[in-house]
């Protein structure tokens, strides 16, 4: 009938055993602000059980899985638990179990960190290349 795509699945925003996904990303140490997961959720880079969700006000529970692509990385997160507050960070670890899979290594060669070789003549002349050229001045022309 509507062109409008479905809307999400309306669910009590929280309760004892839920929690609205923008505060458990406080909690969880994802972001440094809830106004900051709010608008990470807002933009799309929050998935639930696979299923891309908008609404900060999103209740999830123990058990769901929740992907985040933030910073060019991608977490995979099971929470395991509803934050009460921001703790420490070890405190916040107690809330999710990472799933994430490890991140690409980056191609290399043995030679990294070597010092590159340079061609003659390319690039600033040498000190005892400058000399040279100072000693060649004084020969031919007098100051």
């Amino acid at each position: 009938m509507s062109d409008r795509p479905a809307a999400e699945p309306r669910l009590p925003a929280a309760g004892p055993d839920r929690q609205r996904i923008d505060k458990w990303l406080f909690f969880a140490r994802v972001v440094k602000s809830r106004s900051l997961a709010a608008k990470l959720v807002g933009l799309g880079g929050v998935r639930v059980n696979a299923a891309k969700i908008t609404q900060p006000s999103r209740a999830i529970s123990a058990g769901d899985v929740l992907t985040i692509s933030a910073d060019r990385r991608v977490l995979v997160l099971k929470v395991l638990d509803c934050g009460t507050r921001r703790g420490p960070a070890p405190e916040a670890r107690l809330l999710y179990e990472d799933m994430s899979p490890p991140p690409p290594e980056k191609p290399g060669s043995p030679l990294d960190g070597a010092v590159p070789l340079r061609e003659r003549g390319s690039g600033r002349p040498t000190k005892k290349e400058r000399r040279a050229i100072d000693k060649l001045d004084r020969d031919g022309e007098p100051w």
